[in-house]
């Protein structure tokens, strides 16, 4: 195993106090395994009443639905089945790897950082499993290029931000946006015959697990700022502004690395590349889209309606689809 999947990043050295979540025993049988799959799609608070953003009862449901819908699945044990040499060559060729891989580098720092400032204790041991989670997705990531002999370039150091809710609010309406797209894409890899099911079913539950994690941050985005006072709420606000501008600013492609020759070193607008790759005939945005709506809706709607969903990249999108229709972009 390479160097990608040996780090040896602990969480707890940010968040004093954290303790990984128990691990199962290597050999699990179908029904463990469907039950924990299933633990982790379908969550509903047993209490009744509304969840008011910023209450005692809107923080203490968004903790427990990320606790209770832990998968405990070992990246170790992982199935990473043969595939077909065309199927091969085409992952392999995806421009995806290195990004995907760096990312969850940046996630697990920025999420354990801004969890060790905390001072909720539930909802600072909830960001910080979140972090554990994405060091859990970046070992997978790393387990699956090494089994398919996918080249990464080197990764940079990463160091925690120096403002660790800056870091955080970056990553997470990041996961936000790019999993909005992701989802879109995995079911379009599935359906081309890309992915084949063997390896669809490997890496679904880290594609629920993203679900999850957004379905925590636009609660805690919720319960955060609705605790805010006025003025502290007021730089909240302008801070989020600069984040989504930032993140735009980004994602067109106006602050991306270049290498001594001119060529992007990585393309952090990756989503259409990814559909044109995935696609064996390409694909029309109108149907990205609405593909990536469908699947959307389809992953969180095993979660209590009372949680809030994020908004932002769906609303985009459905009003996107209808200011296309007079202009006829292709489907």
């Amino acid at each position: 195993m390479d160097g990608h999947a040996t780090d040896t990043f602990d969480v707890a050295e940010l968040v004093p106090g954290f303790r990984p979540p128990p691990q199962p025993a290597p050999a699990q049988d179908d029904a463990q395994l469907a039950a924990a799959d299933a633990r982790m799609r379908h969550w509903r608070w047993s209490a009744d009443g509304p969840l008011v953003p910023g209450s005692d009862r809107h923080g203490d449901a968004t903790c427990r639905m990320f606790r209770d819908t832990f998968n405990p699945y070992r990246p170790a044990v992982l199935d990473w089945p043969v595939l077909e040499p065309a199927v091969r060559d085409r992952i392999v060729a995806l421009p995806i790897w290195d990004i995907a891989v760096q990312t969850e580098g940046k996630a697990r720092l920025r999420m354990a950082a801004y969890a060790g400032t905390l001072r909720d204790p539930v909802m600072r041991d909830a960001l910080a499993l979140n972090a554990w989670e994405e060091q859990r997705h970046k070992d997978v990531l790393a387990r699956m290029v090494a089994a398919y002999g996918i080249e990464l370039a080197p990764e940079p150091v990463q160091h925690p931000p120096r403002d660790p809710e800056w870091g955080y609010l970056v990553t997470g309406y990041s996961e936000c946006i790019d999993s909005f797209f992701a989802f879109g894409l995995f079911e379009m890899a599935r359906r081309s015959g890309l992915f084949p099911p063997a390896l669809v079913d490997t890496f679904e539950p880290v594609m629920q697990e993203e679900c999850r994690h957004i379905l925590l941050f636009a609660n805690w985005a919720a319960w955060h700022r609705a605790r805010l006072s006025f003025l502290r709420r007021v730089r909240f606000e302008a801070k989020v502004a600069a984040v989504w501008a930032f993140l735009a600013w980004e994602r067109i492609g106006l602050a991306r690395a270049m290498d001594a020759d001119g060529a992007r070193t990585h393309d952090n607008n990756f989503t259409l590349h990814g559909a044109q790759s995935v696609a064996d005939d390409g694909v029309g945005v109108r149907d990205l889209l609405a593909l990536c709506l469908a699947e959307n809706d389809r992953r969180f709607a095993g979660y209590d309606e009372r949680l809030l969903r994020p908004r932002a990249v769906p609303r985009l999108a459905r009003l996107a689809l209808r200011l296309s229709k007079p202009f006829g972009w292709r489907r």
